[in-house]
């Protein structure tokens, strides 16, 4: 109490959580969300999925565990991609037309194994967004911010910088045998 009087209450630093969305292929951040931590991942897919144009084709979603979620699956089924997103460790094979690609993932991962799944399903693209999160670190550790708003802005900024980065080029790699 005498601490609260003398010096004021303590405001306690919030997380913000960057959920974003890229092409594969040109590696374009292509939607992004800002939330406070205690939002999950599954539960922003569908606003990630909004920023899309509707006419666009998806041809496949790939996410972590995270995302082995019903309202996950419908909405990837709604727009005509595949879903590929690892069971979980206890998951249970559950019955709908939404859950066809969790349940062969199952089944699969049962009769071989996850790795061999995640490397037969092509699983491992997803180091891709990592490594794009890697490159928003670059520009900057935190927020420099005070309020959401601006924080929002501040991080749809420094995605425009990177799609403007990966624009200009970016390097060729090739196998050495």
């Amino acid at each position: 109490e005498w601490k609260c009087k003398k010096h004021g209450a303590e405001y306690r630093r919030q997380w913000r959580k960057l959920h974003i969305g890229i092409d594969a292929d040109t590696l374009q951040i292509r939607a992004i969300c800002v939330t406070s931590n205690n939002v999950s991942d599954a539960s922003m897919l569908c606003d990630l999925l909004e920023q899309l144009p509707p006419d666009e084709a998806l041809k496949s979603l790939t996410g972590d565990g995270a995302y082995d979620t019903q309202p996950a699956y419908e909405a990837v089924i709604r727009r005509g991609a595949i879903p590929i997103i690892p069971p979980r460790k206890n998951a249970r094979v559950r019955r709908g037309t939404v859950f066809e690609h969790r349940n062969a993932a199952i089944a699969v991962c049962r009769r071989l194994g996850r790795s061999i799944w995640k490397r037969w399903i092509g699983y491992h693209r997803r180091s891709l967004v990592e490594t794009k999160m890697n490159c928003i670190k670059r520009l900057g550790e935190r927020v420099m911010s005070r309020t959401f708003e601006r924080q929002v802005n501040e991080l749809h900024i420094r995605a425009a910088i990177l799609n403007r980065f990966t624009e200009l080029g970016r390097p060729q790699t090739a196998a050495v045998a």
